[in-house]
């Protein structure tokens, strides 16, 4: 999920728990604890596991950074794309202008 700043540009939303707690979480279910334990120890809803299960099952500490990372920089060339699309829009229309 992405927001936009003070300055305008989109960030990432920060996460309340960091990659190894989420990991964390994902390996306790999988060696046998209940979901509904896990999910009461980190203080996080039940749909919030499964969103994490979904998106990040399989995938260890390491590897989850570096899709935040990721994620964070896709963000940030969309907004360059956008903004670069707008200024070559304007441009081109004080060219017309001028001709």
């Amino acid at each position: 999920m992405s927001i936009l700043n003070q300055t305008g540009a989109i960030a990432m939303k920060k996460s309340r728990f960091s990659e190894e707690q989420i990991t964390f979480a994902l390996r306790q279910a999988e060696a046998g604890v209940k979901v509904k334990e896990v999910c009461r120890q980190l203080g996080v809803s039940e749909p919030t596991f499964y969103n994490w299960k979904a998106k990040f099952g399989g995938m260890g500490v390491t590897e989850l950074r570096r899709l935040r990372l990721l994620e964070q920089e896709n963000a940030h060339l969309k907004k360059l794309v956008t903004d670069l699309s707008l200024d070559r829009q304007m441009l081109q229309d004080v060219i017309k202008k001028k001709l």
